[in-house]
């Protein structure tokens, strides 16, 4: 959708080379501010928010009981998306974990565990591994409650 608003600034942009020409009839003034206005509200929107929203709503599920690898709030930022990966991949035991157990909250996690897969899929960074970054597995298990807690934090500084 925004690279199809963006099409259309383009087009009506080069339809008419004065830019003055925009602002003299009203449907210029309005393709005007949703061409200035429309990619600062997708940059601004962070790519986690979905996931922020199910960790929400499953951080207080009774039903899921489980040790989790769970990585450090405060990793080094270079180390940051093998941190989100990590997350992610524990959220995959989560969620197998709740269908075996039929968790009340299995669909929210699987939410979590689907968001966060496609926005790797969009996102597709350059995973620079510093010396530093830790495997999973290298990090402590900790239960369900302090996973979900740093997840967030995680998250929460990453939109920033």
């Amino acid at each position: 959708q925004k690279t199809h608003l963006k099409s259309i600034c383009l087009q009506y942009l080069l339809l008419n080379s004065h830019c003055f020409c925009l602002l003299k009839n009203g449907m210029g003034l309005i393709i005007f501010f949703l061409c200035a206005y429309v990619p600062k509200t997708e940059a601004d929107r962070c790519k986690w928010e979905e996931v922020l929203q199910d960790l929400q709503t499953i951080k207080t599920s009774k039903d899921i009981d489980v040790s989790l690898y769970t990585a450090n709030a405060d990793e080094d930022v270079k180390c940051q998306e093998l941190v989100m990966r990590c997350f992610f991949l524990e959220t995959e035991v989560i969620f197998q974990e709740c269908r075996i157990k039929n968790c009340s909250k299995t669909q929210d996690v699987w939410n979590i565990w689907k968001n966060g897969n496609d926005s790797f899929e969009k996102n597709k960074l350059a995973s620079t591994k510093s010396e530093k970054c830790k495997e999973c597995e290298e990090y402590e298990e900790k239960n369900f409650t302090e996973f979900v807690q740093n997840f967030e934090k995680v998250i929460q500084r990453d939109c920033k």
